[in-house]
């Protein structure tokens, strides 16, 4: 018994690992991932169960390596059941959109990154009213930012936000005041884009920032996560 748990534990640990990293590596796409994180995930849970169970015989038993490896496929198998878990979880109230933007009328344009977004799955074009309302009752907080300098000092400061959070800078126009970066998750490697607009306001500046992703209807709430750390960064930089 404590053999079969442990086996079945690490193999559904090893499935679940195996679904992001497939896809990250363009082995298969991302529905296939999440079927296969999917039955890692029950699969973790039996072999979860059958762990508990194994390591009660273990001390029982009193067999010390049993019980060892019983604790051992109990937190493999934990890990294949928490990690989609904690997705769904984190995704819970989400709506089903992957494209955020801090002006949902006039959203921020991508320049360079558009030949890329042309021939992706999501596509190039904005979704509109319907994906705008969608947006404005999950996060009603992704609003245009004004800082208190001007654009010149604002786009810098927004390019040193975008680069200490860790995206990759595609164009950074000083003359159009824009900026286009790419980013990527970190499970299954999804990529979204991003495209930060400075417009000057008197002697001020309003930021605005859009955040889509190439891939999937929705986005787990991963766009306005993004945005928000981004506001977070410049503040910490203000």
């Amino acid at each position: 018994l404590p053999a079969v748990a442990v086996g079945l534990a690490v193999l559904a640990a090893l499935a679940a690992l195996a679904s992001g990293l497939g896809h990250r590596f363009g082995l298969w796409d991302y529905r296939f991932g999440f079927l296969l994180l999917r039955v890692a995930a029950w699969t973790g849970l039996a072999g979860a169960l059958a762990c508990a169970v194994a390591a009660a015989w273990s001390v029982r038993a009193r067999a010390l390596g049993a019980l060892l490896g019983a604790l051992l496929g109990l937190a493999a198998g934990g890990a294949a059941f928490g990690v989609p878990w904690a997705m769904i979880c984190q995704a819970r109230g989400a709506p089903p959109i992957h494209d955020i933007t801090s002006d949902t009328v006039h959203p921020p344009q991508f320049v360079a990154l558009a030949a890329a977004r042309r021939y992706s799955p999501t596509g190039l074009a904005y979704g509109g009213a319907a994906v705008a309302e969608m947006q404005r009752r999950a996060y009603p907080d992704i609003l245009p930012l004004a800082l208190g300098v001007r654009p010149e000092a604002a786009f810098q400061r927004c390019l040193d936000a975008a680069r200490g959070l860790g995206w990759k800078i595609v164009s950074a126009d000083p003359a159009a005041l824009r900026i286009e970066a790419t980013a990527s998750t970190l499970f299954f490697g999804f990529r979204d884009d991003i495209v930060i607009r400075i417009t000057p306001l008197g002697g001020a500046s309003r930021v605005d920032v859009r955040s889509a992703s190439r891939e999937g209807r929705g986005d787990l709430g991963t766009n306005a996560r993004r945005v928000r750390a981004f506001y977070r960064e410049l503040a910490r930089r203000g």
